[in-house]
């Protein structure tokens, strides 16, 4: 083993994507009759501070130190859930740097996913396992296997959060692929451990679930086939709530089908996590550009419909970390959380992988708040 544990997931998504994919014109001239248009984009100094403080707080030993993912959920009784991949807990030294992992003997864990409680400004870590040994809150089943989080929704009283299972398949370093897809459902009260895990459709090369959001009686799951450059999206729906439902997939003629190898790439140029939001009278995607390679520009697509066509690009927000070792991915929005437009976390990463030791800030998720007119 090396000296230091890898944040891989943000890595291997970055390092996919080597080739510019450009968007078709008439795409990015289409314009929307029904979503707004961007007006600005500011850091949101709250919820940035907000996991700072929680992030260098050595009150506890077994907490958030960073992390990536960065999805939300409200809770009933008003909490906040927030769900992350790749997760470091520990101490932060008083120079800003985090010790080794603790296999090396150092007092640092890094587990595949976690969870946070946010309730009255205030965050409390939750893995599974122990203080002592803490684990992921959804285990793998051997070595060799390990999930990262998707986005969740509230049904029937309990969460439901997306896992894509990834697997080794080799000794070397990029010997893993992704594998399938499902859905560990919680107790609001009893996040540590699922109460059980399902599987989602995981046919035909599409990673479930970018994004999610309920409208008008249905789930739409957004997904993504991720062929390094391009990245398409797919999208499906499920009646209800409840991603346990039946699902159908959009079509290329765009209709729906029950069949999962009539889903259609909607469109290229999404990132592995996005969002679709519902914004005034339309809908709102929100995604890092990955028509360039480590792009660090976050932008927007209006629709009149959850299912697309998605058109009239434009440009968010230029993520100021990106630069030497550090990139940025990953963007989405977070519109349950009250705010000025919507909030949207992206995520920040380095190529170097010492620098998530010697620097705690940078891996760590920062916020904005996008406003429309």
């Amino acid at each position: 083993m090396t000296r230091f544990r890898t944040a891989l997931a943000p890595l291997a998504i970055a390092l996919l994507g080597f080739t510019a994919v450009p968007q078709p014109a008439a795409a990015a001239q289409e314009t929307s009759t029904c979503a707004p248009t961007v007006r600005s984009a500011t850091p949101d100094t709250r919820l940035t501070s907000l996991f700072t403080n929680h992030g260098n707080d050595n009150n506890r030993l077994d907490d958030w130190t960073g992390a990536d993912g960065t999805y939300s959920l409200k809770l009933p009784g008003g909490k906040e859930l927030w769900v992350f991949s790749d997760t470091f807990l520990g101490r932060v030294n008083e120079d800003g740097s985090r010790p080794p992992v603790v296999e090396e003997g150092g007092s640092t864990v890094f587990l595949n996913n976690t969870f946070a409680v946010e309730r009255n400004g205030r965050l409390a870590t939750i893995h599974g396992g122990t203080e002592a040994k803490p684990k992921a809150v959804m285990p793998p089943r051997d070595e060799n296997h390990w999930y990262w989080a998707g986005d969740a929704t509230l049904a029937g009283g309990l969460v439901e959060v997306t896992y894509q299972e990834y697997e080794r398949f080799g000794e070397g370093a990029w010997d893993w692929r992704w594998h399938r897809n499902v859905v560990a459902r919680f107790a609001p009260g009893r996040l540590e451990r699922p109460i059980s895990v399902h599987d989602l459709p995981s046919g035909h090369g599409v990673a479930w679930a970018s994004g999610i959001l309920r409208d008008g009686g249905h789930t739409y799951v957004y997904g993504v086939e991720d062929l390094g450059s391009p990245k398409y999206m797919h999208i499906a729906r499920v009646k209800g709530d409840s991603l346990l439902g039946r699902w159908e997939y959009r079509t290329a003629d765009g209709g729906w089908s029950a069949d999962p190898a009539d889903s259609a790439r909607v469109m290229d140029g999404v990132a592995n996590e996005y969002s679709v939001s519902k914004v005034g009278s339309g809908y709102v995607l929100i995604t890092h550009d990955t028509t360039v390679a480590l792009n660090p520009n976050i932008v927007a697509y209006s629709a009149c419909s959850p299912a697309g066509p998605f058109t009239a690009k434009q440009h968010v927000y230029t993520t100021p970390e990106t630069g030497g070792n550090i990139f940025t991915y990953n963007a989405h929005a977070h519109p349950e959380i009250d705010g000025p437009g919507l909030v949207v976390s992206y995520n920040v990463n380095s190529f170097v992988n010492t620098d998530h030791y010697d620097d705690v800030s940078i891996y760590r998720p920062r916020f904005l708040d996008v406003t429309f007119q």
